[in-house]
């Protein structure tokens, strides 16, 4: 799940157009790049769906990424083709907000579907302000078949992904 995470982002970071190479890691989260996979624990809303347990040995995994630096005139039209290239691959878009024409005005844009595995999420968003973009993929909920009664935490979370950036050929 940490590579199908990781391969969604890699495919948003590619539309976008981003060139620079992106290293495991963050320094200053929220100002500096970032590139971090992470797990949580999945839930089980019960019959009537107002439960709230854990599911045990099951995770979900996330790839975070983000970039400093970035260009209103980046953001914006890679967003927009994003967007469009969402919609045509069967994603819901589930928020979308254009920054104003204005100066200074943020951009968010967010998706899920299920393709049967379960759900899978995206996001992005591009902070006017600071030029900073911001975007993640989160994979569905899987069972980790080494998990065993006692064990602490959500399994997948000690994972590092591999470099982001330009893949040869784009």
């Amino acid at each position: 799940m940490a590579g199908r995470a990781f391969q969604h982002s890699q495919e948003a970071y590619d539309l976008v157009g981003f060139k620079r190479a992106v290293k495991p890691g963050v320094k200053d989260i929220g100002v500096s790049t970032e590139n971090t996979l992470s797990s949580s624990s999945c839930h089980d809303g019960g019959l009537t769906g107002l439960e709230d347990k854990t599911v045990d040995g099951a995770y979900q995994m996330s790839h975070r990424w983000a970039l400093d630096h970035v260009p209103a005139s980046q953001a914006a039209s890679g967003l927009r083709r994003l967007h469009q290239h969402l919609k045509d691959k069967g994603w819901e878009i589930t928020s979308y907000r254009e920054g104003a024409k204005v100066k200074g005005k943020d951009w968010d844009l967010f998706a899920k579907r299920d393709d049967g595995e379960g759900t899978e999420r995206m996001s992005f968003t591009w902070f006017a302000e600071r030029e900073y973009f911001l975007g993640g993929a989160t994979a569905p909920c899987a069972y980790d078949p080494a998990w065993k009664n006692g064990d602490i935490g959500p399994p997948g979370d000690d994972q590092t992904p591999p470099s982001l950036g330009p893949r040869n050929g784009t």
